[in-house]
């Protein structure tokens, strides 16, 4: 039987507190057990590899915004196509919540498409995702699941962090992409680096990078980033760090863009956000509908697969 948006929806704008933390705890009980092969993707510790087969739907921050992941989720017949075939992947570049009004339905929705399609949706980490030493300021979630659930949101608010600590931290597509939330870590020297991020934090700064850090066309090396965590890094690191790891272009969230996207460092970074409305000023969302299979030297080649809205 094939699984119906609609009915996605209506559950993610219907859930009890209690139903909302049974479907969180069997998503990390899922993400908890990702090992090795899964489909297509390759998984070391909080890293997934992509075999360049099929196509990928990627998808920025969207902070509540449950209207423009419906809109990426119809436009691009996600469940449709995935439930005739198993060569789409859908990946999510984290911040789901926080911000916009209907943070836990959007939680609902992608936590779901992952439990009913596991070996084809990728849920990446973002700074609205991170530790307990590095959350976002302000921390709309504990506000926002009080005002959704009631008395008893602490419980689906304490399943919800817990979750965050089985997410991604990248995505890597040899000769072709890596996926990071926010950044590049200067001193990542090895996959294993990036895959284990989470575990060498708070010791080392990778993780925190990932989260936090922006590209700026101002300067070259790093600087402080007035984020207050995380740095600002120049095109020259971002040219350093792809040559390390032999992939051509960054994909990454975490900035709001007026078009839904923008293209950093020579066309070496990509930025996606795909969520519309206040307290952002961006006039469109923006996601990447890709084959998988083509190559391409610099982002402004990805151009005609980015779709805006």
């Amino acid at each position: 039987m094939q699984t119906n948006l609609s009915q996605i929806v209506k559950e993610a704008l219907e859930v009890q507190c209690e139903e909302f933390t049974r479907l969180v705890e069997e998503a990390a009980r899922l993400l908890a057990k990702e090992n090795g092969q899964v489909g297509n993707f390759n998984i070391m510790g909080r890293l997934v590899k992509i075999k360049p087969l099929g196509e990928a739907i990627i998808v920025g921050d969207l902070h509540g915004d449950l209207e423009s992941l419906i809109q990426i989720l119809k436009e691009t017949n996600f469940l449709y196509e995935t439930n005739q075939n198993n060569k789409t992947v859908l990946i999510f570049l984290g911040d789901y919540g926080d911000r916009g009004a209907y943070s836990a339905e959007v939680y609902y929705v992608v936590l779901k498409l992952k439990l009913l399609f596991p070996e084809q949706v990728i849920l990446m980490r973002g700074n609205h995702e991170g530790p307990e030493d590095l959350l976002a300021s302000p921390h709309d979630l504990p506000i926002q699941f009080q005002a959704r659930f009631g008395e008893k949101w602490r419980e689906a608010y304490s399943k919800i962090r817990e979750l965050f600590e089985h997410l991604y931290n990248a995505v890597f597509m040899e000769e072709r992409y890596l996926m990071i939330h926010g950044g590049l870590p200067l001193q990542a020297k090895t996959i294993e680096d990036l895959a284990y991020a989470h575990i060498k934090h708070p010791k080392q700064k990778l993780l925190e990078e990932m989260l936090w850090s922006d590209p700026t066309e101002m300067i070259r090396g790093v600087c402080e980033s007035p984020r207050g965590a995380g740095k600002l890094f120049g095109e020259n690191i971002t040219n350093e760090v792809l040559r390390r790891f032999s992939v051509k272009i960054l994909i990454r969230g975490h900035e709001p863009c007026g078009d839904g996207f923008k293209i950093n460092h020579g066309g070496k970074v990509l930025t996606l956000f795909s969520r519309k409305g206040l307290p952002y000023f961006n006039l469109y969302g923006a996601y990447l509908n890709v084959e998988l299979s083509q190559k391409f030297e610099n982002a402004e080649q990805l151009i005609p697969y980015i779709h805006k809205f």
